[in-house]
């Protein structure tokens, strides 16, 4: 395949994965559909450093947004112009693969620990990390049930946050193999021009 119909393809695909990213992480922030729990600093520490939005999403979309435009563009550019956007497309794909690393990591982290919410373990209900703490000697994300009995408030959270990290984790390690080949791809433009009508 020649290297200007690769980034054709990676750019949009990049720009939806992006667009998901961000959605995922929008939808994390508001469990069960409220927003008392955003105004009220109750959401799990990862969900508000929003990876998907900045890591997945915007540092994602600006790199896709330029790989479309160089396998768009350049078919027309000289050869100088075309070995400086496919630089500047191995560049920023190559800080959509932090970006999307960065999300890979906060995402796990996040669905390790579990979610915070209110539980009953005490005499008095507390806000807390219930599964990170070793109150579970086994791992929450295999026994579903314990996703109802052990968090009160917000309802079904448990369920809320594994579905949604696990899709930034999904979403994220596409992004991660996209921008890879973006990069190798960059590297061909290049050394060896996009083959346009060649």
């Amino acid at each position: 395949m020649c290297v200007g119909k690769c980034t054709r393809i990676l750019g949009p695909c990049l720009i939806a994965l992006g667009v998901l990213s961000i959605a995922a992480n929008v939808l994390l922030l508001f469990p069960s559909w409220t927003w008392s729990y955003v105004k009220e600093g109750r959401i799990t520490k990862q969900a508000m450093q929003v990876p998907g939005v900045w890591g997945g999403g915007i540092i994602v979309l600006l790199a896709a947004t330029e790989i479309m435009a160089v396998g768009w563009r350049c078919g027309r550019s000289s050869d100088y112009g075309t070995c400086r956007n496919m630089f500047l497309s191995i560049v920023l794909s190559g800080l959509a693969l932090l970006g999307s690393t960065a999300c890979f990591i906060l995402s796990g982290v996040g669905l390790t620990n579990g979610p915070l919410c209110l539980y009953n373990q005490t005499e008095v209900p507390k806000w807390d990390y219930p599964f990170s703490l070793s109150l579970r000697a086994q791992n929450y994300l295999y026994d579903p049930s314990l996703w109802n009995s052990v968090c009160i408030e917000p309802p079904n959270i448990v369920a809320w946050n594994i579905y949604f990290f696990s899709i930034l984790l999904v979403i994220s390690v596409v992004e991660m193999v996209l921008a890879s080949l973006q990069i190798i791809n960059g590297f061909f433009g290049c050394l060896c021009g996009l083959c346009e009508g060649k």
